[in-house]
């Protein structure tokens, strides 16, 4: 007959030896946290320390972690150039913020009529929401300039902001997310008050969704204020261009690249997404593990 195979457990480990490798646990695990908290931040690190110093030192030093006296210099010549990279922080911060705004809020309404509403059809719209994530942005991007040309909006930010409303990858994250979390007998029992359809989604099912929100939110944010192709495409005149395209504009001097100024301009890109992660961090953890595990 074949051996039987004991499983230890914690209670087989003898009682002197537990605390010894609880603190051998520990330990391992703090250190290897420290070093991926390095090597995340190291990079941002690099970047800030790059926009205080001058080009001849980063071409001359390529890595340093001490900052330098030039960053007023950097300032000026990243102000001085033929575009305002002030001008370009405000358009991406009210195309971001928009953008993100509308793109939770519908949809987490969409999500909403997915699991709140039985009607014949939704199975299959579900279907159809995860095929149309399979479909690159690039690949409908002729047509949509072709209708944003016809209709004399190119040079306009809210085009930029609108096709945010229709977000396939949020209503897919929301709808995992509030399927196992909703309760139908709360939202019965708001009907039966007499409470309207919009009133129960705002007062009742968006707060229980604030963890997705945050998380969305975050992942939103990020993706607009990073978008450089679409308002490449859209936007030709200059008090409407966005950062990402004042910074790739930084890197085509046909006369000299001033390094000092383009980290400079990482840089100010950069800040408003740490804001916006240092504000809604908290909420990103729970919202990826609700929102994907409970799926």
């Amino acid at each position: 007959m074949a051996e039987e195979v004991k499983t230890l457990s914690y209670d087989d480990v003898p009682k002197e030896n537990r605390g010894k490798s609880f603190i051998g646990t520990q330990t391992v695990i703090h250190i290897v946290c420290i070093i991926l908290s390095i090597v995340s931040i190291l990079p941002f690190w690099v970047m800030i320390v790059n926009a205080t110093r001058s080009t001849t030192e980063i071409q001359q030093h390529a890595l340093s972690l001490i900052p330098s006296s030039h960053i007023v210099n950097n300032f000026k010549i990243l102000t001085g150039k033929s575009f305002n990279p002030m001008v370009g922080l405000k358009n991406s911060v009210i195309i971001a913020t928009f953008a993100t705004i509308l793109n939770i809020y519908f949809s987490s309404l969409t999500a909403y009529a997915l699991v709140a509403y039985q009607w014949k059809l939704r199975d299959g719209f579900f279907k159809f929401i995860v095929g149309i994530m399979m479909i690159p942005a690039q690949v409908t991007m002729i047509g949509f300039y072709q209708m944003v040309y016809k209709i004399h909006m190119t040079n306009h930010l809210i085009m930029l902001i609108l096709p945010s409303i229709a977000a396939p990858a949020t209503v897919f994250f929301m709808r995992q997310y509030l399927y196992p979390t909703l309760s139908m007998e709360m939202v019965e029992a708001a009907r039966i008050d007499g409470a309207k359809e919009f009133r129960i989604f705002n007062t009742i099912v968006l707060p229980i969704m604030k963890p997705a929100l945050a998380t969305q939110a975050i992942f939103g944010f990020v993706s607009k204020w990073n978008d450089l192709f679409t308002p490449l495409v859209l936007l030709t005149k200059q008090d409407k261009y966005t950062m990402p395209i004042m910074v790739s504009l930084l890197n085509g001097d046909i006369y000299k690249t001033e390094y000092g100024s383009v980290y400079m301009g990482l840089t100010l890109t950069v800040l408003p997404l740490i804001i916006v992660y240092l504000i809604l961090s908290k909420y990103i953890i729970a919202g990826v593990a609700l929102g994907g595990v409970k799926g």
